[in-house]
């Protein structure tokens, strides 16, 4: 399916991912969420997972580079499992994602929006994500590959990785090193889907894959511009403002992928 670039859809798309980036910036999460169901209500959804992949892969790029290199080649050997399982999961959603019908993607989308909300928000405590709480277990290679590959598979349908981040944050790492962490983890994943995105036809044309290579500028300048605004926001106002928004995107994910709106 071809689709026009237009400048109004070039001006909205660089819009999108630099208010994502901003969010990412403010909140300390939800890039590639909100960047994806938002363009999801307006472009076809598997084209939208499609087209966030390299600027999610440039924002964890950046992310990655606060870990020093003892810090990369000790956790690059330590999650090599759950990495490589995950790359593994990721290819088959991302191979599912092309042979489902738009409908039925468009209201899987919503679903995740709304359960990320569900999973993020504080007012209703509700049972945690089903992650191994034992480290010991959850350092062992047949745990991290289990988990990698199922996170994977949602991953690479959706562009949410909740239950990744829940597994890495089990292992109590210091802030710094679970966001350099994550970072390398999905820098490692979106790396291979930048190809197998291309290699399943998931781009449309060649201007929406030039389009998605030029959304990286917008995506690193929002997160830098939301990491200087997020000291003058609360943290219950900015986690508010996220869920909030998600809300309504997945409220209208859903509905329009049913057929009412």
């Amino acid at each position: 399916m071809a689709l026009a670039l237009s400048a109004e859809l070039v001006a909205a798309i660089a819009l999108v991912v630099a208010v994502a980036g901003a969010v990412n910036g403010v909140a300390g999460f939800g890039f590639a969420v909100v960047g994806t169901m938002v363009l999801a209500t307006t472009l076809d959804p598997a084209t939208a997972v499609a087209f966030m992949i390299l600027p999610m892969f440039a924002v964890n790029v950046a992310l990655v580079g606060d870990l020093t290199r003892a810090e990369l080649r000790s956790c690059g050997a330590r999650f090599a499992p759950l990495l490589v399982a995950a790359l593994v999961g990721t290819i088959l959603g991302m191979a599912l994602l092309d042979r489902l019908p738009e409908a039925p993607v468009r209201v899987l989308l919503g679903l995740v929006s709304l359960g990320f909300v569900a999973s993020a928000q504080r007012a209703l405590p509700l049972p945690p994500l089903p992650v191994v709480s034992d480290r010991e277990v959850a350092d062992t290679p047949l745990v991290m590959g289990a988990v990698g590959a199922v996170s994977g598979v949602l991953f690479g349908a959706t562009n949410v990785g909740v239950q990744l981040v829940a597994f890495v944050r089990s292992f109590d790492l210091s802030h710094g090193l679970f966001v350099g962490v994550v970072a390398l983890v999905f820098v490692g994943i979106n790396g291979l889907r930048v190809l197998a995105a291309g290699a399943l036809g998931l781009y449309p044309d060649l201007g929406i894959a030039l389009a998605s290579v030029a959304a990286a500028v917008p995506a690193v300048a929002g997160v830098a511009v939301g990491k200087r605004l997020r000291e003058r926001v609360s943290e219950r106002l900015r986690r508010g403002a996220v869920l909030g928004l998600l809300t309504v995107i997945g409220v209208r994910l859903i509905l329009g992928g049913a057929g009412i709106a």
